[in-house]
């Protein structure tokens, strides 16, 4: 594929800095992100004509569908990876595989708001009042140079929020130096706060006066031959210069759903291939998104002439499908949006609602009823996308609107998504609606009836029209997810009170109902919960108070405005 002018003449005005890249289609879609030490090495290896022979059919599809790419430099191999990671994230490319899943780096938290503050492990950053580190690209330097914090700080490593005389007696952190013990007045709290913000402005990059101490540890020992402990400490001083080097916090990077260079005829073509009476006008694309089978949601996309209609975006969440089942969630949204537009669109007869007093009101209601058969009969003969065997004669008695239902119906997924979905229009008495399935490891189009899927290729209009739909499906219904995902996890501060487990947690949001309720209960009400007596009441009630003043965290809404369905 010869390289275009345009694409040559950026190439030569790309840095030699590291960075990240990110490769578009010739809708604007991006379809890779990568990371690069040298940009301009690494982006102009795509497009050497001598280096094609050795390319699989993955990559060959990749850089024929490349019609652009944009780049952002950053300042380390580390922020590149950190960049990178975000941005999979956020726009999910399709050549992409890693960074796919719902994996973060870890980042260190600490609540100086806490009885007695403690660091600890965290992978999202929430609003509640907290100090996070990070994130940071090596855990494992991450988790040794902690522990020298802690170390060197005379920090508390256990787990007890507001330890007392009982503790003291096995902490071993204590008994080793390696604490001030706070929790028994060894030191007051105000002192303790102090070491723990001198170890605050240490995780901040203040730290070259302990890494000068450890270098000339390192020295001493390797003098004296003591190569192996040289060594560990070596190790320390790397571990400590991954942890505290400054990293960018990177902002989100504002991409536009991508339009259609021709979505007339873009729609035309679909038409064609689907043996439409006409270009579908308005189409309503459907996805289901699930972890493990926990906060089942689904969307509803809708475009017209071929664009984004997001006033008439819904958003739905699975109601009676219990564990992981597409099939049986994709029937279930089916069934709720077109028994809601039946209900809506259903006309009564005139006479029933109009009383007839003279012979011009008489002329209205012949009117009103011409118009009412005259939409139903219109409506009824549309040519459908089954075959001649599996005609079903729609129910008379329901006159239908043709402007209240979609031309075309894209389910996301293959034959077992776009059967259940059928078999719900069917019995709505709705099987005249052309309805079609795209799966997405070949986007082959499933058809009712048609036991073999239409392969047109990636190239083409049509099914360029079916992704954009279906990706905008895809991103609505991920974010809904995300956002109850977000809002559960911000709901859930009891996780982080310690010992407390899903049996004792389930047992006070039973008896307070949420969080915010809790927050208010006095200390005997919480007593009298099963699982808590006196001391972890107080303990309970000491973190709660803790943190009575800072946000329990907010979430984010979606960028499209859909309504919950």
């Amino acid at each position: 594929m010869p390289v275009s002018d345009h694409i040559r003449k950026k190439l030569s005005t790309l840095p030699h800095k590291p960075g990240v890249y990110l490769h578009k289609d010739r809708f604007g879609t991006v379809i890779y992100v990568g990371k690069a030490l040298d940009l301009r090495k690494r982006v102009s290896q795509y497009f050497h004509p001598s280096r094609r022979m050795g390319w699989d059919l993955k990559f060959n599809a990749l850089v024929e569908a490349i019609h652009d790419f944009d780049v952002h430099t950053v300042k380390s191999e580390p922020e590149a990876l950190l960049l990178e990671s975000k941005l999979i994230k956020e726009f999910h490319p399709r050549y992409n595989i890693s960074f796919r899943d719902d994996k973060r780096h870890l980042m260190v938290k600490i609540n100086l708001n806490d009885p007695i503050p403690g660091f600890v492990f965290a992978r999202i950053r929430k609003d509640d009042g907290a100090r996070y580190f990070g994130p940071f690209v090596n855990s494992g330097a991450l988790r040794n140079t902690l522990a020298l914090v802690q170390k060197q700080f005379n920090l508390r490593g256990c787990r007890v929020f507001t330890p007392g005389e009982a503790d003291y007696k096995h902490c071993l952190y204590a008994h080793l130096k390696h604490c001030t013990a706070p929790c028994i007045g060894n030191v007051t709290l105000d002192q303790y706060r102090d070491q723990v913000r001198a170890a605050c402005d240490f995780l901040d990059g203040q730290c070259h006066e302990m890494r000068d101490q450890l270098e000339t540890e390192m020295r001493k020992a390797a003098t004296a031959r003591d190569y192996e402990k040289a060594a560990g400490l070596r190790d320390m001083i790397q571990d400590l210069e991954r942890t505290t080097k400054r990293t960018e916090k990177f902002a989100r990077i504002p991409y536009s759903l991508p339009l259609s260079i021709n979505p007339e005829n873009d729609l035309a073509a679909l038409a064609t291939i689907l043996d439409l009476p006409a270009p579908p006008q308005r189409i309503e694309g459907f996805d289901i998104s699930n972890i493990s089978g926990t906060f089942a949601v689904a969307s509803l996309v809708s475009f017209k002439n071929g664009r984004p209609d997001r006033a008439n975006y819904r958003r739905f969440k699975i109601k009676s499908v219990e564990g992981q089942d597409d099939f049986a969630s994709m029937a279930e949204v089916i069934r709720r949006r077109y028994t809601r537009v039946l209900n809506e669109t259903r006309v009564q007869s005139p006479e029933s609602k109009v009383e007839i007093r003279d012979e011009g009101d008489r002329a209205i209601v012949d009117e009103l009823r011409t118009l009412v058969k005259e939409t139903s009969k219109a409506f009824k003969s549309k040519p459908r996308v089954q075959n001649q065997k599996s005609k079903v004669t729609a129910p008379s008695v329901i006159p239908q609107s043709p402007s209240s239902f979609p031309d075309l119906i894209l389910i996301d997924g293959g034959k077992g998504q776009l059967n259940a979905a059928c078999a719900e229009l069917a019995k709505l008495g709705l099987k005249q609606i052309p309805v079609i399935g795209l799966a997405k490891e070949f986007e082959e189009i499933h058809r009712p009836g048609e036991s073999k899927p239409l392969r047109l290729g990636l190239d083409h209009p049509a099914v360029k029209l079916l992704q954009r739909v279906r990706d905008e499906s895809h991103r609505v219904a991920n974010s809904y997810n995300a956002q109850l995902r977000i809002k559960k996890i911000s709901e859930s501060i009891l996780d982080d009170f310690p010992g407390i487990g899903e049996q004792r947690k389930a047992a006070l949001l039973k008896k307070f109902g949420s969080v915010q309720r809790l927050r208010t209960a006095t200390l005997e009400q919480i007593a009298r919960v099963t699982g808590f007596g006196g001391k972890a009441a107080a303990e309970l009630k000491s973190f709660l108070d803790a943190r009575s003043n800072t946000a329990t965290g907010s979430t984010a809404s979606s960028t499209a405005p859909a309504q919950d369905a």
